[in-house]
Parts: structure tokens; sequence; C-alpha cells
């Protein structure tokens, strides 16, 4: 016993070559990953069921070391597997009306490749500025503004416009920086397009799959990304993501809205907080 725990030991410790993806000085061992690997578990269930997935894989990517560019990459390519298998499952379901969404997920994944392609050149300081707001906002509507069911209603806005403004709009931020864009999407089907929970969660998955894939195609041109540990990170993600769609469809919004307030003031309070942010010195 003693020789097992000081092999897994050694085995845990040591450290791995992520090339240029690791910030200078900074070492990745086997029991980081397996942390990161955990993390991207519980970010694909959460993710599937309310969004916020992002901002759980983000932070510990970069306090494992990542370059912040690099951890924006194999955060979209872990979330890809994630996004893609809740789509899946909301597919299989029936849930999802195809040739309604398919303009809405060509549009959004344009619009993650523009956001991708400015990332480099686009301060991204006025979106971590914005951000905690925004989410505070949506956790009120959600909270205070009656209680959105499994029942379509009168949609605000045509879906051509959804299509040609809101989708790439949400794509757009998703490819320059990401954390709430499942919380978004599904905000916006209920409140503009008036759909149900449930199916509003299923639409929001399709669409954020779709950024998740044009960013991705950009920065995987662009930026050093850890393959080996975002694919395995993205089968860990689709595992969870996988249990959190049929958690989703099974409970609808009696399990959707309660996780989706809690995630969207979850992530507005690590955004206020973060110390390299931009409201942590104004509160200051």
């Amino acid at each position: 016993m003693p020789d097992f725990t000081a092999t897994l030991h050694a085995l845990l410790a040591t450290p791995l070559d992520w090339g240029g993806a690791l910030t200078p000085g900074a070492s990745l061992n086997v029991g980081l990953v397996l942390a990161l690997l955990l993390v991207a578990f519980v970010a694909g269930l959460i993710d599937a069921i309310a969004g916020g997935g992002g901002l759980l894989v983000l932070p510990a990517l970069l306090l494992a070391g990542f370059q912040p560019a690099s951890a924006l990459a194999v955060n979209k390519l872990q979330a890809a597997f994630g996004s893609g298998s809740a789509t899946f499952a909301f597919t299989r379901a029936r849930l999802i009306d195809w040739r309604a969404t398919a303009p809405m997920f060509a549009l959004a994944a344009a619009g993650a490749v523009a956001g991708a392609l400015l990332v480099s050149v686009l301060p991204t300081g006025f979106l971590r500025l914005l951000m905690p707001p925004m989410l505070v906002a949506i956790a009120l509507y959600m909270g205070f503004a009656g209680r959105p069911g499994d029942d379509d209603r009168e949609h605000r806005i045509s879906p051509a416009v959804f299509a040609g403004v809101v989708a790439p709009a949400i794509g757009f931020y998703d490819g320059v920086f990401g954390p709430g864009t499942g919380s978004l999407l599904m905000m916006a089907f209920v409140g503009l397009l008036g759909l149900g929970v449930v199916r509003a969660t299923g639409r929001a998955k399709a669409l954020n799959f779709a950024s998740n894939a044009g960013a991705l195609a950009i920065l995987a041109l662009t930026q050093a990304i850890a393959w080996p540990l975002g694919l395995l990170m993205g089968v860990c993600a689709w595992s969870g993501a996988r249990i959190g769609a049929h958690l989703a469809i099974r409970n609808g919004a009696k399990l959707i809205r309660p996780l989706l307030v809690i995630a969207c003031c979850a992530m507005a309070l690590r955004l206020f907080l973060d110390p390299a942010g931009p409201w942590r010195s104004l509160l200051h």
C-alpha cells in the first residue's frame, strides 16, 4: 500500500508539457488535469440546464496556468462537446424546430467567427464591465417578472429579426469572451420569441454549439491549444451535458428556472470580485 500511494502521488505530481499554452514558468501535472476534467463534467451538466458552465472552466484554466487566449480556446473546444451533446439530446426529444432554427444557427456561428477574429485586437475590458450588471438584470427578471413555464407565449420580435440581429450579436460576444452565452440565449428565446423554457433551452444549446464551433475554428488557427487536454475535457463535458439535458427535459421550468437565477448571480459575483476585472478596482 505505501508503494502504491507513493507511485500515485508521483504520478499526480508529474509535470506535463503543453507547449506555448501555459504562462512562462507554469507547469501542469496529472493531479491538475484530473481536477480540470471534473470541472468540465460539472460545467457541462450545469451548462445544459441553465448555462454558465464557461465561468467554471475559464477561471479553472487560468488558475492552472494557461495563457488567457489559450484558456479561451481550450474552453471553446470542451464547450463544443457539451453544447453539441445537449443539442443532440434536445433534437432526439423533438424540442428543436430545425427549419426555424437553422438560419439562427448559421448567423450565430458567423457572429462568433467575427468575434474570434477580433479577440486579439478588441479590448474585452468593456465586456467585463458590462457583464456583471447584465447578469444581475437577468436574475432579477427571472426572479420577479413572472414565472416562465413550458408553454409558448406571444413573441415580441419576428424570428427573422431574431436571426438577423440577436443571434449574431450573442454569437459575436461568445467569440470575444463567452461566459453566460447560454443564459443570454435562453433568456432571449423566452423574452423575445416567447418560447417555453424547455424549448428555449433546446434552441439556446443549438446556437451555443454553433457559436462554440465558429469561434473554435478561428482560435484553432490563431492560438496555442492544448488539444489532448481540451479533447479529454470535451468528453467529460459531453457526459455532463447528456445528464443535464435529460434532467432539463424531464423537470422543465421547475428545474431550469431556479438554476438559471443561481447561475446568473454566481457569474455576476465572480466577475464583480475578479482581481483582474475592472469592477474590483472600482469597488475599492
